[in-house]
Formats: structure tokens, C-alpha cells, sequence
């Protein structure tokens, strides 16, 4: 027994003076890099629960002062910031859902030998991640068929990004053996047997990683919208936020009665409160989101990013 600790002890490495000094450096590094990072989400939470006048002056350093809920009490009596998330939602599931299906939709035939043209697909593809349409030339094809002030502008461009095709390609390429595919033809199986009942179910991490991309982007643009949607009423969120954050637009009108907060405070001091109230509530959706699809996530960015 005693013979074996030795053993165990002595397979134990000890690290030398430089060893200690350098790892003690790297953890330094790390844990500063992870103090710069936590500390913006920190301090915004901490001034979303804080009072108005504190934050005003400044007092908010870490933990919330004079904590209270008035900025989210704000929020919810106030229907533009309802309107602006029921649009983001539908947006963003629309766009999410569409995205997917018709990226898989590209990848597949880029990988079957039959496709005559997919060296072709694929360069044209590749091009549109080096130029772009510009902003002019997009706006007037959205105007010309008359999409201008619809949610479709914001949903149909760049639905089936060429970063995307690619990755998908090339995880249907690497992870799904073609025997499966000449078993499935020799089964009578058509091309689109193939991509609904095989394909498809076998390609959920990827799908994950899709889905994950083209909700992220859809739920934190505002841009697209700010140059396309008109109607306040179809606003998407994030606009509603840019506005509250850049022109301190916030519609106090909107606001139910609420004596007790309008009588004790001023509108600006409200406005400040709610821009880091909003920004809490905006990724709320997205914190929820990713748990669920986290281990196919994972599993599909290494397999599409790597492989092949």
C-alpha cells in the first residue's frame, strides 16, 4: 500500500519557479479578461434595478443603489415596448425557420456528384462573402417589388448566407456516409425522400447552429428596419431600443398612470433608468433560447467548421 502512494506521488509533476511565474501570469491575464467582460453586464443589470437619481449621479459602480423595479414597471406599462416585441418575435421565428430550411436546402445539392453545376453555386457563392450589392442597390430592389414597409424586407435578404451554404455543405459532406445515400437510391428513394426522412433528421446540430446564427442576427439588427420599416407599429424591438438609446426617445404618453414614479422623478431621469432596463429585457429571449440547443450547437460548429 504504502509502496503505491510513492508510486502515485511520484508520478505527480512539480512545476518549476518559471513554471509557477508563467502559469501565475496566464491565470492573472485570464482572470482580468474575464473581469472586463462580466463587469459591462454586471454594471448593466446592477443600473436597471437602481434608482433613477443614482444613476444620474453616478453612484452605480457594481451592486444596484436604492434598489427598486421602477424602470421595469416602466417598460411594461408602456405599449410601444410590447409592440416592439411581439414584431421582433415573429421576425425572428419567420426568419429563423425560413433560414434554415432553405440553407439545407443549398448545401444538399452542393453535395451530390448528379449536380452539374455545384462548383459553379459554389463560386458565386463564395464571391458574395468578398462584394457585396451595397446599401443603394438593395434598397431600390426592395422598393421595386414592393416590399418597402413590410416584414419581408427585413426577412428575405440574406436568408441563405454563403458562410452558411458552406458550413452546411460541408457537415452533410463529412458526417453523412454515402452509403446511406446510394442505399437510399437503391431503395427507390427520390432526392427529396432523401433530404426529408434522411438528411435532414441527421442534421440537427447543424440545423442548431443555424438557427442559432439567423436568430442572433435578426434579434440585434435594427439597421435593416430603420431603413425599411416606416410604420411605427412594425418596428421590431431593437429599432425601439436604438431610439431610446440615441435620440432618448422614450413615449411617456404610452406610460399608464403611474403617480408614483412620475411624481417623484423627471422624465430624463426615467428615460436613463429604462435604456439599461431595455437592454436586460431585449436578450431575455436569447439567454432562454440557447440552453436548448447549446449541445447540438457545439457539436455542429466543430463538424461543419472543421471536418472535410
Amino acid at each position: 500500500m504504502t509502496g503505491t502512494r510513492k508510486r502515485h506521488k511520484s508520478k505527480k509533476i512539480r512545476l518549476t519557479v518559471p513554471d509557477r511565474i508563467y502559469m501565475g501570469c496566464i491565470y492573472t491575464f485570464l482572470g482580468l479578461f474575464t473581469l472586463a467582460v462580466l463587469y459591462p453586464l454586471i454594471y448593466v443589470i446592477s443600473a436597471s434595478f437602481s434608482s433613477p437619481t443614482a444613476l444620474i449621479r453616478g453612484k452605480v459602480v457594481l451592486l444596484p443603489v436604492d434598489p427598486g423595479l421602477q424602470g421595469y414597471q416602466a417598460i411594461f406599462a408602456t405599449s410601444q415596448v410590447w409592440t416592439g416585441y411581439g414584431n421582433s418575435i415573429i421576425y425572428t421565428a419567420v426568419y429563423a425557420v425560413l433560414s434554415v430550411m432553405l440553407t439545407m436546402m443549398v448545401g444538399y445539392p452542393l453535395t451530390r456528384k448528379e449536380f452539374p453545376a455545384k462548383k459553379l453555386v459554389t463560386v458565386l457563392y463564395t464571391i458574395t462573402m468578398f462584394i457585396g450589392g451595397g446599401m443603394i442597390p438593395a434598397y431600390l430592389l426592395i422598393l421595386k417589388l414592393h416590399l418597402m414597409d413590410t416584414m419581408w424586407a427585413l426577412i428575405l435578404p440574406g436568408l441563405t448566407g454563403a458562410w452558411n451554404v458552406i458550413i452546411t455543405r460541408t457537415f452533410i459532406k463529412s458526417s453523412i456516409p454515402e452509403e446511406l445515400f446510394e442505399a437510399t437510391s437503391i431503395d427507390g428513394g427520390s432526392y427529396f425522400q432523401c433530404f426529408f426522412y434522411m438528411v435532414l433528421p441527421l442534421s440537427k446540430p447543424i440545423m442548431a447552429v443555424l438557427a442559432l446564427s439567423a436568430a442572433t442576427s435578426m434579434w440585434n439588427s435594427y439597421f435593416s428596419a430603420l431603413l425599411y420599416i416606416n410604420t411605427p407599429s412594425k418596428f421590431p424591438l431593437q429599432l425601439i431600443l436604438r431610439n431610446i438609446l440615441v435620440q432618448n426617445n422614450v413615449d411617456f404618453t404610452a406610460i399608464d398612470k403611474m403617480g408614483s414614479i412620475t411624481d417623484m422623478m423627471q422624465k430624463q431621469y426615467l428615460s436613463e433608468l429604462l435604456k439599461y432596463s431595455l437592454i436586460v429585457v431585449s436578450s431575455i429571449p436569447l439567454l432562454i433560447f440557447y440552453p436548448f440547443i447549446q449541445k447540438y450547437f457545439i457539436k455542429g460548429v466543430m463538424v461543419g467548421s472543421i471536418k472535410g
